[in-house]
């Protein structure tokens, strides 16, 4: 384990304007939803391009209720990609239907669309492209896809807040889309997820299933979840709603800085950004030769911390095997064997770039 890591790999920012919000909700006495988190909804849901927001209490339960809100079910197929945490697959396998992997574009991690049809059959309701690493996938060829076979499209937009592509922001690229807050994440809520859509029945759909399935109180038409947002968690992400197209161009800076320094450094491979999408960078991921644990302990011991984004298929996964569910996704599994994640966050100085540079130098040289 090292322990003189300089430079992590995530750290959130939290302001006054986080503090001072949540102080207030606190003195109002309405700390679980409440007309914070009715707030924080509509700016988001404006924020992204989409009528609707509905908030939740993670990424997680987005996904859930955005599935069942579209009637997913037992015996359905959802086409996602195994190339992911875990969560997205899970989530399918929550509402009783069967994930179904398609296959990586090597370039951008995202699903790629040439592998889709492929996959359809008369249980395919849905697909479910990730937007990995910040970054959208080609969601004019997927929505076409779907449009031709009558499927819905749910976004994983997890990791993309403010990712566009041809010029529309993600979340308001699918049926539903799916947000996370984590921690980590481009923005935070400390814990939280939100669903945005244009569609108002899918809208309320997800209202019912996210409060015990009940469309009034004590009348429950669903077998509904308490996945409810607080006032809380939304106070926070309503400071963090007016910072993150600050944060985000402070990424998009680093990441150019990174990709300008490591340009010439062999045995690496820099991210890539389509031209027609704005990759907002939740992740500034590298692809190495060799074996990457190699990679991982010099460039640790420079101080630099990493991250693996992600090391197995989902179909790999010893629960999805123990389910029989398999897939064959040979691009996936070269990223899982070959990517590594590098400091990118908006809290990076100059020196903490320059480091992160000269310890992926370093790997490169001992390992030629």
């Amino acid at each position: 384990m090292v322990s003189n890591i300089k430079v992590p790999i995530a750290k959130p920012i939290i302001g006054e304007e986080e503090i001072e919000n949540v102080v207030e909700v606190l003195k109002s006495g309405m700390i679980a939803q409440g007309p914070r988190v009715a707030e924080f909804e509509q700016k988001f849901a404006d924020w992204v391009g989409a009528k609707y927001g509905i908030a939740v209490n993670s990424g997680t339960a987005a996904l859930h209720v955005a599935l069942l809100s579209c009637g997913i079910g037992e015996g359905d197929e959802v086409i996602t990609t195994p190339f992911t945490f875990i969560a997205t697959g899970n989530s399918i396998l929550y509402t009783g239907a069967k994930p179904v992997f398609a296959d990586i574009d090597l370039k951008t991690y995202t699903m790629n669309p040439e592998s889709i049809e492929a996959l359809i059959t008369e249980h395919t309701k849905a697909i479910l492209p990730v937007q990995l690493y910040g970054q959208s996938a080609n969601m004019d060829k997927i929505n076409d896809i779907a449009e031709k076979h009558g499927l819905m499209v749910i976004e994983d937009a997890a990791q993309a807040h403010g990712a566009t592509c041809n010029g529309r922001k993600v979340g308001s690229l699918g049926d539903m889309s799916c947000f996370s807050f984590y921690p980590t994440k481009n923005m935070t809520t400390s814990e939280g997820g939100i669903i945005t859509t244009d569609d108002e029945e899918l809208a309320e759909n997800a209202k019912i299933f996210r409060a015990h399935g009940a469309s009034v109180r004590y009348h429950h038409d669903e077998v509904g979840y308490n996945f409810r947002m607080t006032d809380i968690s939304a106070a926070i992400g309503l400071a963090q709603l007016d910072k993150i197209d600050g944060f985000n161009d402070k990424r998009i800076k680093n990441a150019a800085y990174l990709n300008e320094g490591l340009k010439d450094v062999d045995g690496i491979i820099t991210p890539y950004c389509a031209y027609d999408s704005k990759h907002v960078y939740h992740q500034y991921t590298i692809r190495v030769e060799g074996n990457r644990d190699d990679w991982v302990d010099i460039i640790n011991e420079c101080g630099v911390g990493t991250g693996i984004h992600y090391p197995i298929p989902l179909y790999n996964q010893p629960i999805y095997k123990s389910l029989g569910i398999t897939g064959n996704c040979p691009r996936a599994e070269l990223a899982a064997n070959s990517v590594i994640s590098l400091p990118v966050h908006p809290s990076l100085t100059k020196e903490d770039l320059d480091l992160v540079i000269e310890a992926v130098k370093m790997a490169s040289e001992k390992l030629a």
